[in-house]
């Protein structure tokens, strides 16, 4: 297939762009590099240094890689361009990560949530409506979040996508219809991945466009089995507060000697996939699409649930490191329970990569590998969801000296 993938320098896109290109499809990146740029305004830089995409793409190439192209354009601003690039790459499938997905850095100040809800939902319809214009049949593989489902617990297992519902009417008439699962953002980040659903929905109903939507959980790990042929291909491994992941954030915390960062009590538990089963989860969504005139196709991609307390110690455990409890700066419910439903990805052939402490252990490899690139002073969270969490004690930990821990266990790819 010739593939678009969008955002494709990104810590989900560049992997997956790897992956797709090895298993021998014709891949275009497509990004406005704007993460890089978001970079240098927070002063918080990936722990593993990234090359340039330039240099990227030419190191793949001389291992001996499919060649990949690389459009620079913003999906979101300009659409003439991105309209022309479909009607002349004409491709079978687009994979759409052009998006800000980080809920800390949509809540950090109005211009934050301005710029997310303006990026976020012009790439979406500016993709939704050149793929109309073109008259381009190319499958869309969206990824979303399990974050429109909100973060309370919901008393039963959360379907994919869609709820079953039975309404009775005044003359006791029963009407049995699906609807799409009540969103529950918990941010402006999140809100802006509700709202794609609705755009989906009325694309695939209005113009029959063949649409996936894949409802991520938090991503852990780092590397993919491409990306560690070379360090220059090395992904991304982010730690600060607003960017870092939970269970990478612990593993680089643990690494550089810095107390585990555990927001209020910790009860919260959240949905998580190792980043390998990410790119192969685009893979089968890819390779199964929709058909035209069906609605959009919602899988919930993801392999396992954790409270995040428990993660917590779970890493303390296995590294020595402390835990510390700090204020929580989200507006949430302290405690959650959460059971997902993944079965359709299952049904088609994921064998799920969960938790182990050998892959912990090559997190932490990777974390110990460039911890004098840490910069301590970004590692609290300090974007805060209302007023009155921003007027309260600041966010924050006294870092401990470094604490001795097992020498990990060492994987080679």
């Amino acid at each position: 297939m010739r593939i678009l993938v969008l955002g494709g320098d990104g810590f989900c896109g560049w992997p997956t762009s790897l992956h797709l290109a090895d298993l021998g499809h014709e891949v275009v990146i497509v990004d406005n590099l704007s993460r890089r740029a978001i970079e240098h305004e927070l002063e918080a830089y990936s722990l593993t240094p990234i090359a340039p995409l330039g240099t990227r793409l030419r190191v793949w190439h001389d291992l001996g890689g499919a060649p990949m192209r690389f459009e620079r354009l913003d999906v979101a601003r300009e659409y003439e361009r991105l309209l022309a690039l479909l009607e002349r790459e004409r491709p079978d499938a687009i994979v759409h990560f052009a998006e800000q997905r980080a809920a800390p850095y949509s809540m950090k100040s109005s211009r934050h949530k301005r710029y997310t809800v303006d990026n976020n939902l012009n790439a979406t319809h500016n993709v939704l409506a050149a793929v109309v214009e073109s008259g381009v049949d190319a499958h869309l593989a969206h990824l979303g979040t399990m974050g429109v489902y909100g973060y309370g617990t919901a008393g039963m297992k959360i379907p994919e996508g869609y709820l079953p519902v039975e309404l009775v009417g005044e003359d006791g008439t029963r009407v049995r219809q699906e609807i799409l699962y009540p969103a529950n953002p918990g941010s402006i980040y999140h809100m802006t991945k509700t709202q794609d659903q609705l755009f989906f929905a009325y694309y695939a109903k209005n113009d029959g466009l063949r649409i996936t939507d894949l409802h991520q959980g938090i991503v852990w790990g780092t590397n993919t089995p491409q990306t560690l042929r070379d360090e220059r291909l090395i992904n991304r491994f982010d730690y600060d507060g607003d960017y870092g992941t939970v269970l990478n954030r612990f593993l680089m915390q643990a690494a550089v000697g810095y107390p585990l960062t555990v927001h209020g009590s910790g009860g919260q538990t959240r949905a998580f996939i190792h980043i390998r089963d990410t790119v192969r989860c685009v893979q089968l969504a890819l390779e199964n699409p929709p058909e035209r005139g069906e609605r959009v196709r919602i899988l919930n991609q993801m392999t396992e649930t954790h409270r995040v307390r428990d993660l917590a110690e779970m890493v303390a455990r296995s590294t020595g490191a402390t835990v510390a409890n700090v204020p929580n700066p989200r507006n949430e419910a302290a405690e959650n329970d959460l059971e997902v439903a993944n079965d359709l990805f299952i049904g088609l052939g994921l064998e799920p990569t969960t938790l182990d402490a050998g892959l912990l252990s090559e997190v932490t490899d990777v974390a110990r590998r460039y911890a004098h690139r840490a910069d301590l002073s970004k590692i609290p969270c300090t974007s805060t969801w209302t007023r009155r969490q921003a007027a309260g004690a600041p966010v924050g930990v006294e870092v401990s000296e470094p604490t001795p821990a097992p020498e990990p266990v060492r994987r080679t790819a």
